[in-house]
């Protein structure tokens, strides 16, 4: 390995995250065909996702670079450090080279914030006040954007920000904080991403407006901001929602982000989301990042599909007895019952109700059946079964051109949808 990831700045970004480390060449062929215009982070894995798969930054960092340099990749690649909660895990990736840090302050988050009545409301804000210093100075305020929408920072929407995301913003500001001194000590240049999409109700501009503001004000160098958009943004389908007022709501978001930073808007969740990629491109006259990771992972489940059905067959069995313990930690609606077991389809009908086919999806849309996201939530216990891990990773490195091939076509869509908003 002898290239090293840099920062991206304001470039349009796509990160290609990979379960297996097995997966960049297929990325650098979709990138090379279809990402004119588009920067390209090949290192990508959470914290979470690592346990999951039992791997190690530098073995994230590694696999990527090397089949990255292998491939022919001469551009720029960054590297996202994502979903980080603690010190520890900054002092881990940065160790390992990693450039671009998404912060996850998640866990600080009153998810029943936006469910409170004005009484309780009122009472959970005397309390969190201490963690929102800041509340006097944003309350009263009015703010036009271009899009014609107005953010009217009155007393209820500020005391909601208080109560929903005051402990999120401290702790959000100390772990950037510990970015920055981590960095600097090596001598190493540094982006951050603030992640807050993982909410039940999606991020209002009031709530935008103030966690971005306070960020820069506390001296974040902040690259880009995940907001929870509306609509739904389940894992491994399309978007669920009312596109049309989706892109208007995204107007609003990137013109908080080009009045405060400018910074882009991120997408997390991004896999699959083809049918919203253009009003993303758009809306933010290419100031965006998307996020994906569990797609690569199903596209290796189609390698096994199509090289050997019965193995297919068994990591389906597999997989529906790990869904209903595995699903906890992620944002999906599918249930057992909507997809046919083993016993009940041909080899072609599992891979369509369980991985689709483009040749079956209108244009311009992506994947929805809801097969896709109980082989997406039960990766690592796919992946670190004794049995059923490794004869993934030894079908896919004994047809390397087949996962190649899946992934171009795959993430070609993907940045084909991109394109045609920027």
């Amino acid at each position: 390995m002898t290239k090293k990831c840099t920062t991206l700045g304001l470039e349009p970004s796509f990160g290609f995250g990979d379960r297996t480390g097995l997966a960049t060449p297929g990325h650098v062929a979709a990138m090379k065909r279809c990402g004119a215009g588009m920067t390209a982070i090949f290192p990508q894995q959470s914290i979470r996702e690592m346990t999951r798969t039992k791997r190690t930054p530098e073995g994230v960092m590694s696999d990527a670079m090397n089949a990255a340099e292998a491939a022919g990749w001469d551009g720029p690649i960054g590297a996202d450090a994502d979903h980080l909660k603690v010190n520890q895990d900054v002092d881990i990736t940065a160790a390992a080279g990693f450039t671009f840090f998404t912060i996850d302050p998640s866990d600080d988050v009153d998810q029943k914030a936006d469910d409170y009545d004005e009484p309780t409301l009122r009472e959970r804000f005397a309390s969190a006040q201490q963690s929102a210093p800041w509340y006097a100075s944003y309350v009263g305020k009015t703010i036009r954007l271009p899009t014609g929408a107005i953010i009217d920072l009155n007393e209820q929407s500020c005391m909601r920000a208080a109560v929903k995301y005051g402990a999120a913003i401290q702790r959000a500001l100390k772990l950037g904080d510990y970015i920055r001194t981590v960095n600097e000590a090596a001598g190493q240049d540094y982006e951050i991403e603030l992640s807050v999409d993982e909410t039940d109700q999606p991020t209002t501009l009031s709530e935008h407006y103030i966690i971005a503001d306070q960020c820069l004000q506390g001296g974040m160098k902040l690259v880009s901001l995940a907001p929870r958009f509306i609509g739904d943004f389940e894992k491994g389908v399309d978007f669920k929602g009312d596109l049309a007022a989706l892109e208007r709501s995204l107007a609003d978001h990137a013109a908080v982000a080009t009045l405060l930073g400018p910074y882009k808007l991120s997408l997390h969740s991004g896999s699959d989301k083809v049918s919203m990629y253009a009003a993303l491109a758009r809306t933010t006259a290419g100031k965006f990042h998307v996020k994906t990771a569990g797609t690569s992972y199903l596209e290796a489940l189609r390698v096994v599909a199509r090289h050997d059905a019965d193995a297919f067959r068994g990591i389906i069995d597999f997989s529906r007895d790990r869904y209903n313990t595995d699903k906890a930690t992620y944002h999906v609606s599918a249930t057992l019952v909507d997809a046919p077991t083993t016993d009940q389809a041909d080899d072609r009908t599992l891979e369509s109700e369980y991985l689709e086919m483009w040749a079956d999806v209108p244009a311009g849309k992506g994947f929805t059946k809801p097969g896709r996201q109980i082989l997406h939530c039960t990766f690592g216990s796919v992946l670190t079964d004794p049995h059923w891990g490794p004869l993934v990773s030894d079908c896919l490195k004994s047809h390397p051109q087949t996962y190649l091939e899946v992934l171009d076509d795959h993430f070609g869509r993907h940045l084909d949808a991109l394109r045609s908003g920027m």
